[in-house]
């Protein structure tokens, strides 16, 4: 059986190189309720950038980020009244920083070296591009979170009916014609 913990996923962003591992099952799970308290709002003020959502039952994640104008979608961010700085940044911290992170970078020699993301490199890989490291962070989310954003589909408008309320409407003449039989 593959260790799907010690498989990295390599993203390029901003020209370099970055090797995500997934979060372990119970991390993910705390960090769950914390991203959908900050992601729905902020979902909510993306999906006029994103155009409508494919009815082929694809999720959020499924969206090809470098289609997005990232300063239209920092300034949907930043005018969205929902969303606290310091709940964004503890789970910005929490994503980024875990240790699962590794970025493949140039040293003072002209070499390739590879560093775990901490915050001292996260601030210097970052500063003045915030907008990659929001990337970084949708990779993460997408990596360790692929099904839990099927659920933000209601959120763009297109909701499915639920399950079952299409054979409520199918049973409805059937009762009606056995309360008539009666």
């Amino acid at each position: 059986m593959a260790m799907k913990q010690m498989e990295p996923t390599i993203v390029m962003i901003g020209g370099m190189s970055f090797y995500i591992t997934p979060f372990p099952a119970f991390k993910a799970a705390n960090i769950s309720g914390e991203l959908a308290s900050v992601l729905a709002p902020l979902l909510g003020s993306l999906f006029p950038l994103v155009g409508a959502m494919k009815e082929d039952g694809k999720s959020v994640m499924d969206m090809d980020i470098d289609s997005i104008d990232a300063d239209k979608a920092a300034e949907a961010v930043m005018n969205c009244p929902l969303i606290s700085g310091d709940k964004l940044e503890a789970l910005m911290r929490k994503l980024l920083l875990g240790g699962h992170i590794v970025a493949e970078i140039t040293n003072d020699d002209g070499e390739s070296e590879a560093q775990r993301l901490d915050m001292d490199l996260a601030n210097e890989l970052f500063c003045g591009e915030i907008q990659e490291m929001f990337v970084l962070c949708f990779h993460v989310i997408k990596l360790n979170f692929k099904g839990f954003f099927k659920k933000f589909a209601g959120l763009s408008g297109k909701q499915k009916p639920a399950a079952g309320a299409e054979e409520e409407t199918k049973a409805e003449p059937k009762a009606k014609k056995q309360r008539t039989i009666l």
